[in-house]
């Protein structure tokens, strides 16, 4: 009888078979899963000036939420981290995938994932970012500028420093649509793109009517997905590399926001100085 890594690298190897259908299964799995929170988080949440709790812990709550959130996400990366070191299963099914795909993949979806990708890569971030934090200088909200800053570089910096510390060689990709250097585990244009098109999000939510807010989140969630699914389907990383960028992702946005949320009411409840 086939042993667990081989029944995991078996499925694996049917999901590149039939990528594209389970792509977009999951997709809308994501989308759904992300309006049901949002329906949830409308129905339970309390504005904070209708909210009978005293202000210091009523954002307590709010951050109890977000700190949730990071517990789970790196919860998710070391489960993902502590696998690839112990379980010869996990890189069996990354393979198989790979393999399946190479053979299965349509040329035409692998092509549009190449142009999809760019939207992640480093310089597309780069310019992104500049340009958000000259138009919230602009605008006069230099602290949400500064917060933007820390979170889109400090996220280039942690993801350089897990790949250097996890050293997980790239798959082959050998088909000349791109080309991929350095090391595998996390993705960074996963973890990119959470945090940069999350914060956008989080970011244009600060200005817009409230009616935008859910067609924005399901936007940087459905891009996200998509752009993570991308280096999949190029081979440039394993599955288990754009899980772990996504982790990562989650984890650091969760602390970005919930650190530029402390920082807004802590200059509220600051005296003003006469």
């Amino acid at each position: 009888m086939p042993n667990d890594a081989e029944s995991l690298a078996a499925w694996a190897q049917q999901a590149g078979a039939h990528a594209v259908p389970l792509y977009a299964g999951l997709l809308l799995l994501l989308l759904l899963l992300c309006g049901a929170s949002w329906r949830l988080l409308l129905r339970y949440h309390v504005p904070r000036e209708e909210s009978s709790l005293p202000p210091s812990l009523y954002l307590a709550v709010r951050l109890a939420g977000g700190f949730a959130v990071i517990v789970a996400a790196a919860w998710v990366f070391a489960e993902l981290a502590e696998a690839l070191g112990a379980d010869a299963g996990l890189g069996l099914a990354d393979q198989a995938l790979a393999d399946s795909l190479r053979l299965h993949l349509p040329a035409a979806v692998a092509q549009a994932a190449a142009w999809l990708t760019v939207l992640a890569n480093t310089e597309t971030l780069v310019a992104i970012c500049v340009l958000v934090a000259a138009a919230l200088v602009w605008r006069g909200r230099r602290w949400l500028a500064l917060g933007w800053v820390l979170a889109v570089a400090g996220n280039g910096a942690l993801n350089t420093t897990l790949k250097q510390i996890f050293a997980r060689v790239r798959p082959l990709h050998d088909d000349g649509l791109v080309m991929a250097q350095g090391y595998s585990f996390p993705s960074g244009h996963s973890s990119g793109s959470v945090v940069v098109y999350g914060m956008l999000a989080y970011v244009l939510a600060r200005f817009l009517p409230s009616r935008w807010h859910l067609p924005l989140v399901l936007a940087a969630a459905a891009l996200a997905f998509s752009i993570g699914t991308s280096r999949v389907f190029l081979r440039v990383h394993f599955a288990s590399d754009v899980l772990a960028g996504f982790a990562s992702g989650t984890a650091w946005l969760a602390v970005c926001i919930a650190s530029v949320e402390l920082t807004k009411w802590y200059r509220r409840r600051r005296p003003r100085r006469s």
